[in-house]
């Protein structure tokens, strides 16, 4: 894995050297824009549309848009002079539960490794947040981005999920809908609830794809080999307006799923014999 940042985690007057690596990787399939005559790449320029002339990285500066139309230019000095907020720490500040973090907090992961001469601290570490059930709350800034984090166990090592700040997380309030005082009857809600409890199972996140990027590299890959394009047909789906009529065909093709074939064939039973 790249070395993506060094730094070190801090909780008290403990330092550990670390690294962190991207947990997690990106992988859409990315697209090029061509012009359509001669399928060439489209580039696309920095441009001024008052002076109509191409801005080079040089001329080209910060602002904050206050009103529409109106900025405030931000320079390097500006920013420089809080940049001792900057460092290359996670300070641990509280070690909390991880039920009381619901998950819309968490935005993206990271593993941490330990650094060079950090091995010993750092399993340490690692042994006492595992022995106390307990997670760090931390404080980090990544490309001058200060950001809330979670430092938690994660099989061998430790991982870093960034989490959103209060104020970043929009109110569900402000869904419309919400308010309707809609009521359910109470044999809607156990047909919902025994679809719920036949759907359940154990999470194995290896049996879930992304079809629809499998679908698009066969047809990048047909493409390029000329053969024909296939794409399996999505299965019909039935317009049914009846809420119970909906519930109740549910669970029958959820019980029709759990069963399983037979793989072995049954051995015929021996016939009596005649007196």
């Amino acid at each position: 894995m790249h070395t993506m940042w060094k730094g070190s985690i801090s909780f008290g007057l403990v330092n550990i050297p670390i690294k962190l690596f991207a947990a997690t990787e990106d992988k859409d399939i990315k697209m090029r824009y061509l012009h359509k005559k001669c399928h060439n790449p489209i580039k696309y320029e920095k441009t001024c549309p008052v002076c109509e002339q191409p801005v080079e990285q040089e001329d080209i500066v910060k602002g904050y848009e206050y009103e529409p139309g109106k900025f405030v230019l931000v320079e390097k000095e500006d920013l420089d002079k809080i940049a001792g907020i900057k460092n290359k720490a996670i300070e641990i500040i509280d070690f909390v539960s991880l039920e009381e973090i619901d998950p819309i907090y968490f935005n993206r992961s990271y593993f941490i490794g330990p650094g060079e001469n950090g091995a010993k601290p750092f399993t340490l570490l690692k042994e006492a947040m595992k022995e106390s059930g307990r997670i760090g709350l931390a404080k980090i800034t990544i490309r001058s981005k200060e950001s809330l984090a979670a430092v938690r166990v994660y099989d061998k090592g430790l991982v870093m999920e960034t989490i959103y700040y209060p104020d970043e997380v929009r109110n569900v309030e402000h869904v419309p809908g919400l308010d309707e005082d809609i009521q359910v009857n109470d044999k809607e809600l156990e047909m919902a609830k025994q679809l719920i409890e036949q759907l359940s199972t154990p999470f194995e996140p290896e049996k879930y794809k992304d079809e629809y990027r499998e679908a698009l590299l066969n047809i990048i890959e047909s493409k390029i080999s000329g053969e024909e394009i296939k794409v399996s047909e999505e299965r019909p789906r039935t317009n049914v307006v009846d809420l119970m009529e909906a519930l109740q065909a549910s669970i029958d093709q959820s019980k029709t799923t759990e069963k399983k074939p037979e793989t072995q064939t049954k051995k015929a039973k021996p016939k009596k014999k005649k007196a």
